[in-house]
């Protein structure tokens, strides 16, 4: 398949209609109409559930999407790593970050090192951190700023220097809040916000022990402290979170006791080829820390 066709076929997978996505490649309907049945007759699959006025994708049409993604990002990160500035260091560096204080760490880093080399971008993609590895694993992403627990025995890495303590979400106006800090049993009966990454929740199953079996979950997560935020203040329950700054008027955090705390660490590859550009930021993180 031509990395042409597989923009185009993400392109009608965008935006669910034939004609507009022509529009937006400025080729023709007829034209791109015809290049899609090719695809899908080369690949011995139906792609499209095509309608009157939409097309939507099948399941395999689906996976497609997600494989077409990656390799048009990689052809995308190829071109953009071959450009060459007058001192060689140009491009963009791709980092898959989760929710982590320690960005403010690698922004610092990110701020320096475009004053020594400003024709290098960085690209910033957040994400749970099974989602950047497997990134980093299929070439998509060069470094990952990642939550622990996490296996990164096939990764170099430097750990970062804040901890991220875990907290309870809640309103202020909920009895728990009169506490200074929330124990397990303080939890039980409780409807509970709880992250969904696995590694994390048997952190959070060992701190509560046997009350674990009793708990009421209410909501699992993966990332996003504004939707967090938002579901607390209207009743939806309180939140197992790592503490952050609470701009909420109507919320709350209270430590948990006994105290857990997570570190971060910034990951690549071990044996990876990486472009000028981001093997010069990992000489400028090491040099950093």
């Amino acid at each position: 398949m031509e990395l042409r066709v597989l923009r185009y076929f993400l392109a009608v997978a965008r935006e669910e209609n034939i004609t507009k996505a022509a529009g937006l490649l400025h080729i023709s309907q007829p034209s791109l109409s015809r290049q899609l049945m090719q695809m899908e007759e080369t690949l011995g699959v139906k792609l499209f559930k095509r309608s009157r006025h939409r097309v939507i994708l099948t399941d395999e049409g689906r996976l497609l999407r997600r494989r077409a993604q990656e390799i048009v990002d990689l052809a995308d990160k190829a071109e953009k790593e071959l450009a060459q500035g007058e001192d060689g260091i140009c491009g963009e560096i791709s980092i898959g970050c989760g929710e982590t204080k320690n960005m403010a760490y690698l922004s610092q880093m990110m701020v320096s090192f475009r004053q020594k080399y400003p024709e290098v971008a960085f690209e910033i993609y957040t994400a749970v951190a099974d989602d950047v590895k497997e990134h980093i694993e299929n070439g998509v992403l060069d470094f990952g700023l990642i939550l622990e627990p996490v296996e990164i025995s096939r990764y170099h890495f430097i750990r970062m220097p804040l901890g991220e303590k875990w907290c309870v979400l809640m309103r202020k106006d909920s009895p728990l809040a009169e506490k200074e800090k929330i124990t397990p049993s303080d939890l039980v009966g409780e409807p509970l916000m709880m992250v969904k990454r696995k590694s994390v929740r048997n952190e959070l199953e060992n701190w509560f022990g046997e009350l674990y079996e009793s708990l009421n979950i209410a909501v699992t997560y993966n990332l996003s402290y504004s939707n967090r935020s938002i579901m607390v203040e209207n009743h939806v329950g309180v939140a197992l979170v790592h503490e952050f700054e609470n701009n909420h008027e109507s919320l709350c955090l209270r430590p948990l006791f006994p105290e857990i705390e997570n570190k971060s660490v910034l990951v690549w590859k071990k044996n990876q080829v990486f472009s000028p550009a981001a093997m010069k930021f990992i000489e400028w993180i090491k040099n950093a820390f």
